[in-house]
């Protein structure tokens, strides 16, 4: 059996049999998946993925390793791995994978360790722990590296902050920044999967409470949609004036955390950033607030505050939290501040993942096509690859589109024709 740290290898079979069932929601990557087999576009290079260990995370790693690569997987958040899907990976295909859901954090980094270990030409990321370890205490496994990917908009943030200082030591593609990945993974899969991780944590009404929402950009915005759409009355904290004005002119209430906190029972954070809910706000909070995090780390809601403002905590519910102040009162904190789509559901739908991880696989192409031509920098996705993915999609779906004519290209390749 391959190297692996996982729960239970005899959880295989259920695994395997989701992991298929997440591939029939998955018709893009199965068709690049199909091409990767006749090509072997990635013979003999080593890919170390650092990514949420879910069913849709499974088929990606699968079509990678179809396109002829050696790859590795780890999680990229204790809390977010699916245990049979490790073990269905290492057990019935033969990948390496370091995860297992709930781990403390000394492992984690060991399995980021163990995936690095592997000695990976390309790096796949989902918030850019690969990469930072690769920047500091792995310095001496950067010579291997051809090129990397990373996944969520808090990483490409880290990314772009290590080019911008000249410290980045090879080129990176922003999946992230792809049409088909933040306009659709970070909308419409962040939207559902995170209401479902909060109602499966806590099986609370949507319909008619207040929810506040920490941060509208596509991640806050499809939050704030799918609550509205469960009858909830929604309200917005922002720091940017322009995303402020769109949620207001979306039909949002919009006004500072500190005059939220007093309205919400719900709140939200989907910021990127550290400290958006703090002891300022959780003294002002209703009796029984849920607070929840859908951001990429567990910084976003300030827990040793809460934990130093409270006389007792206690496990309520699976994945809640339940914390006394010392006035009596009670804040419910749900998984940890970690991702919540993640730790008490299973993340995004597998129909939005397709696309994600369809720019990952061609993504990871790419690099290994051009990585002469690269520099030490972060990449947009290609357009022709984002046009490319959104075109397979609708092909899934069986969807025609217009194509231009002969005499519209001519008419939009012109200056002389006037009004």
């Amino acid at each position: 059996m391959v190297k692996n740290d996982i729960r239970d290898v005899k959880l295989s079979k259920k695994g395997a049999l989701r992991i298929e069932w997440a591939g029939t929601n998955m018709p893009v990557v199965k068709s690049i998946a199909g091409r990767f087999r006749k090509e072997k576009p990635l013979k003999g290079i080593r890919i170390g993925a650092c990514l949420h260990v879910t069913t849709e995370t499974a088929n990606l790693m699968t079509a990678l390793a179809d396109g002829g690569a050696e790859v590795s997987l780890c999680a990229s958040n204790p809390l977010s791995t699916q245990d049979d899907v490790a073990s269905s990976l290492v057990a019935d295909h033969g990948i390496p994978v370091f995860a297992i859901k709930g781990e403390d954090n000394k492992t984690y980094y060991k399995h980021i360790n163990s995936v690095l270990d592997m000695k990976p030409h390309i790096t796949m990321d989902d918030g850019a722990d690969l990469v930072s370890r690769l920047h500091s205490d792995r310095k001496d496994l950067v010579k291997n590296i051809i090129g990397g990917t990373e996944e969520t908009t808090t990483g490409v943030i880290r990314l772009k902050s290590l080019e911008a200082k000249g410290m980045l030591k090879f080129p990176i593609i922003a999946v992230n920044d792809a049409l088909t990945k933040h306009l659709f993974d970070n909308r419409y899969g962040t939207g559902q999967s995170t209401i479902d991780g909060i109602i499966r944590a806590t099986n609370h009404l949507l319909a008619g409470s207040v929810v506040v929402v920490a941060g509208y950009g596509w991640c806050g915005r499809g939050v704030a949609v799918k609550a509205r759409g469960m009858g909830a009355k929604v309200i917005i904290t922002e720091i940017n004036e322009l995303k402020s004005l769109e949620a207001l002119m979306d039909g949002f209430d919009v006004m500072p955390m500190s005059e939220a906190a007093r309205l919400g029972e719900i709140f939200i954070t989907l910021t990127g950033n550290i400290n958006v809910i703090r002891a300022e706000h959780f003294r002002v909070m209703k009796d029984g607030s849920i607070v929840a995090n859908s951001g990429h780390f567990d910084v976003e809601i300030d827990i040793p505050a809460l934990a130093k403002m409270s006389k007792k905590r206690r496990v309520i519910r699976d994945f809640t939290e339940e914390f006394t102040l010392s006035d009596g009162k009670k804040i419910m904190l749900l998984g940890e501040g970690r991702l919540i789509n993640l730790a008490a559901a299973e993340g995004h739908p597998a129909m939005v993942m397709d696309m994600s991880f369809a720019n990952q696989a061609l993504s990871a192409e790419y690099v290994v096509k051009n990585a002469a031509k690269l520099g030490n920098k972060v990449y947009s996705v290609p357009e022709e690859l984002d046009q490319r993915i959104a075109g397979l999609k609708l092909a899934s779906k069986g969807i025609k589109i217009d194509k231009l004519t002969v005499q519209q290209k001519k008419y939009l390749a012109s200056w002389e024709i006037g009004t």
